[in-house]
């Protein structure tokens, strides 16, 4: 293991003013790529659902499919630490938790990621008492899109942002060597970052996190149908690539191909 290795230790401790930056793998190439460029926490999210099986939302995805995208990208990882999502429906009980837990620590991660606050509390306490490094998963959950009718946002009124910072807390003392803060209202990501010594991870929370997490499919431009919001700009490769398959097919028309 290199002497910088980022570990679950390393993020538990991270400094809140410096830059954290995790973005996501599902195989070899684009794993190496991002370790080597010298992003700090990668993450085989099960996005993979969407962005690589054509998925209308991560429910579909399985354990084995997370597996087999973890154990890639950590084939391509020297330095940056890998985190990885338990599928729905792979963490409905706490033994069920650890237990799938470990196959995804065997296949290649630093650490798992489950979502949900205090209605998942026996799942992220048995983690913590097995030893599994996890990361924690609050505001919109997108394993629950369904139950909620769409992606809404959260920590709009009082109430809930109390009870978001709460929850953190919660998971803090119960381990969690980071919080993942999805589609959370900007001014109550920043207190729950101020609330918590652990990093906080942001993806549409605004910039009062500690550190951001990204898509990189949707940073490339590979998914056009689907582009969120807080994504301003990507680097078009759907288009590039269209351009490639034009320009390859013109050059053997011509017989150079």
């Amino acid at each position: 293991m290199p002497a910088d290795r980022i570990t679950p230790e390393t993020l538990r401790g991270w400094p809140k003013g410096k830059p954290l930056l995790a973005l996501t793998a599902y195989d070899y190439p684009i794993g190496r790529i991002l370790d080597e460029a010298g992003v700090e926490l990668i993450h085989v999210g099960d996005s993979l659902g969407m962005v690589v099986l054509g998925m209308p939302d991560t429910t579909g995805v399985t354990m084995e499919d997370m597996i087999r995208a973890t154990e890639a990208v950590a084939r391509g990882r020297k330095r940056a630490m890998i985190s990885a999502d338990l599928p729905a429906g792979s963490y409905d009980t706490a033994e069920a938790c650890v237990r799938n837990s470990r196959a995804l620590m065997a296949s290649g991660a630093d650490a798992v990621k489950p979502e949900g606050g205090e209605e998942s509390r026996a799942q992220w306490e048995a983690l913590g008492k097995a030893g599994i490094p996890w990361i924690g998963h609050l505001g919109m959950l997108p394993q629950k899109v369904r139950e909620e009718g769409g992606y809404k946002r959260k920590g709009k009124s009082p109430e809930e942002v109390k009870k978001l910072i709460q929850e953190a807390r919660e998971m803090e003392k119960a381990g969690a060597c980071a919080i993942v803060l999805e589609l959370v209202d900007p001014e109550a990501s920043e207190q729950i970052t101020q609330a918590v010594k652990v990093p906080t991870i942001g993806i549409g929370a605004g910039k009062g996190t500690t550190g951001q997490i990204r898509v990189t499919h949707d940073l490339l431009g590979l998914t056009p149908w689907f582009k969120p919001g807080f994504v301003k700009q990507d680097l078009g490769f759907a288009g590039k690539i269209a351009e490639m398959v034009k320009g390859f097919r013109k050059s053997g028309s011509a017989g150079l191909g």
